[in-house]
């Protein structure tokens, strides 16, 4: 008897459990707030919005087809429905590679008791193209305009000598440079004028990447093509602000994509679109064909960023002569990466033979790097040698050195 009346107690749990889940059409409602593109390397805020049109309340788990690019296999979202209730449902993503990222269907499973689920589907697809980091442009740029670049790391570069550009002529004030006192001007009006000078500006910065085989190297998600181009852009947008001219183009055997060094309304966009489209190429890097180019694109004197990276000093002694000849026309800095893995590992001390072997060899990549920096510096040439993770930040401290010291 207690078994029978268990049985149809629990019978009846499921029919009423099944009869509630299941009355009526469009009982949940699904909607996808993603942003109209993904910011390649950072965190990407997406919300899912849950509508419920049950009586009472009810439990919801989402699943979402993410993107084969991200590789998102755990991601559980779960949440209670009230009535009429609109819920959203946030979590972030952190694409590595650019491109195009389709979220297929959007599954929402529903119960009440726990006994039987009721799916809802949402069919359309979103297709979101994965850009450059334009999330770090804009935190650089925002932080810039509120003059606090400091608490990223950016430097307060203090300017040696006096700006060359003539601005306009004022009234001299207690303080003033008596070197900048002009006498014509003063004579005329019978009262102390000064020159007003300001930094100069509309100056070329180019951007130059090197697409060949040694940016393919990979470095936390991201490879050493993909950091250079985010600091290419956030770079592009800083001299765009400081009034100067930004420029790229990509590299390897041929020159590739170019976009000549303006500061128009829509610079921003024309790099960003081509930095989009770049993609690794598995050949050796000619800097022969890079100096020719340059030499017949880019006429005045620029400021050339060029984002490379030489492994064996035999390597860079085969582009010298090159990098030495542009340097004769042009300030060029030359960005390096460092291997921070190979760093660490020639720092530990092995416990067996064969950690020993590593360590040794790590320390001869590590000085062998050491004496590259120290050969382009004896020639004459910048340098930038850094962790990929903080290549922006070092690549505008480079840029705001070079302003402030007049070398452009």
């Amino acid at each position: 008897m207690p078994v029978s009346v268990l049985f149809w107690l629990f019978f009846g749990m499921c029919l009423w459990d099944l009869i509630f889940l299941y009355f009526g059409k469009n009982r949940v409602e699904i909607e996808r707030l993603y942003p109209e593109k993904l910011s390649n390397g950072d965190e990407n805020p997406m919300e899912i919005h849950l509508t419920s049109y049950y009586p009472i309340s009810v439990k919801a788990r989402v699943i979402e087809e993410f993107p084969v690019q991200l590789q998102i296999r755990n991601l559980d979202l779960r949440t209670k429905l009230k009535p009429k209730e609109i819920k959203a449902m946030a979590y972030q993503v952190r694409p590595t590679s650019r491109g195009i990222y389709i979220f297929h269907r959007c599954h929402v499973l529903v119960h009440h008791l726990g006994l039987f689920e009721r799916k809802f589907k949402l069919e359309k697809p979103v297709s979101l193209p994965c850009y450059p980091s334009f999330i770090q442009m804009r935190k650089y740029q925002l932080l810039a305009t509120t003059d606090r670049l400091v608490e990223l790391g950016i430097k307060r570069i203090r300017k040696i000598g006096a700006t060359l550009e003539f601005d306009h002529i004022r009234e001299y004030v207690r303080g003033d440079e008596y070197r900048h006192l002009n006498w014509k001007a003063t004579a005329k009006h019978k009262k102390l004028l000064v020159n007003q000078y300001q930094e100069e500006k509309s100056q070329p910065i180019y951007s130059l990447i090197d697409v060949g085989r040694v940016m393919r190297m990979p470095f936390g998600g991201l490879t050493l093509l993909d950091y250079a181009i985010n600091a290419t852009l956030v770079l592009a947008n800083a001299a765009i602000l400081k009034q100067d001219r930004a420029g790229m183009l990509t590299f390897s055997k041929q020159v590739g994509d170019h976009v000549p060094a303006e500061k128009r309304n829509n610079q921003m966009r024309l790099i960003s679109e081509q930095l989009y489209n770049i993609t690794t190429q598995f050949e050796e890097t000619e800097f022969g064909n890079l100096y020719s180019f340059s030499n017949k694109h880019i006429n005045k004197r620029s400021l050339l960023m060029i984002y490379t990276n030489f492994e064996t000093i035999d390597a860079l002694n085969r582009q010298m002569s090159y990098l030495r000849m542009l340097a004769k026309t042009h300030i060029v800095v030359v960005v390096m990466f460092k291997n921070t893995e190979l760093v660490d590992m020639a720092r530990q001390q092995g416990k067996k033979v064969i950690d020993t072997y590593n360590q040794i060899i790590a320390e001869k990549f590590v000085y062998e790097k050491q004496l590259i920096i120290q050969e382009l510096n004896r020639q004459g040439i910048q340098t930038i040698y850094t962790a990929p993770e903080h290549l922006t930040i070092n690549a505008i401290n480079k840029y705001l050195e070079i302003k402030a010291r007049g070398l452009l």
